[in-house]
């Protein structure tokens, strides 16, 4: 399955990792792993900026907090620069089981309006994907979907050779802004960290990378002797839900978001 796959269902193991172990890890992983080819330079990286939606009383971060076993996310996704193209997703999560879906548009057509408008029209390279992207749609509306922050961050992925899909990506310089617009890539404003150990709950003083091990299927052995070998231990890292959450410390002063006052008694 490509990145371009329109659906996919997958299971997703997520560990906060100090930056000295992503080297020792790469070496792990090199003999059965290849590097992404969407990444630039060496090691393979691109760019990733997330617009995340939620709707009024913001029930999508209230689902994740509350570990509810059927919920959602609405993203708005482009990678590195100017050109790149638009993805608007829906990731569900049914208990252990991720699927996503996601309909790519041009950066043109990406709009407020695509949300408002319900006669808009819009080229899809598959019959699924124009369906993901109708699902999306469904599903922003009925929320009453709007802006709440802009996520960015580097990835460096690698996929596994000879299976269906086994991924490992390594996520670092994570970064968030309140959104108050439907602009994609947020220039000009200030970018907040979320990376250090106090946005991510952890007692060691470094500053995490966020390790993602993605199957469609069981773990292959060399992804499972990675977890024992390194002595990994499970987080339920959202980044979403971890802006958000960063952003409601910090209520009460100047540069609080609009939304952080209905957090106050979350």
């Amino acid at each position: 399955m490509t990145a371009n796959t329109p659906v996919l269902v997958r299971h997703e193991a997520k560990y906060v990792i100090p930056a000295g172990l992503v080297a020792p890890i790469r070496r792990h992983i090199a003999p059965f792993c290849r590097p992404d080819p969407h990444g630039k330079s060496d090691p393979p990286s691109y760019t990733i900026i997330t617009l995340q939606l939620d709707g009024p009383g913001f029930p999508l971060h209230r689902a994740k907090k509350e570990e509810r076993l059927n919920r959602f996310k609405l993203r708005v996704r482009t990678y590195d620069g100017q050109d790149s193209p638009v993805f608007l997703e829906v990731k569900r999560k049914f208990g252990s089981v991720v699927v996503k879906s996601r309909a790519r548009i041009n950066r043109r057509d990406w709009g407020e309006h695509l949300l408002r408008d319900t006669r808009v029209r819009l080229p899809f390279a598959s019959d699924k994907e124009y369906v993901a992207f109708l699902t999306f749609l469904r599903l922003a509306r009925q929320i009453q979907a709007e802006p709440v922050v802009r996520i960015r961050y580097v990835r460096e992925s690698y996929f596994g050779v000879g299976e269906d899909y086994a991924r490992v990506s390594f996520d670092r310089h994570l970064e968030y802004q309140p959104a108050e617009d439907w602009d994609l890539l947020g220039e000009g404003r200030k970018w907040i960290v979320m990376d250090d150990s106090l946005t991510q709950n952890k007692l060691e003083p470094w500053s995490g990378v966020i390790l993602e091990l993605k199957t469609t299927g069981d773990a292959p052995r060399w992804m499972s002797d990675l977890t024992k070998e390194f002595d990994l231990v499970r987080d339920g890292n959202c980044k979403y839900s971890t802006a958000v959450s960063c952003e409601t410390l910090f209520r009460g002063t100047v540069g609080a978001p609009a939304y952080a006052a209905v957090l106050q008694d979350y």
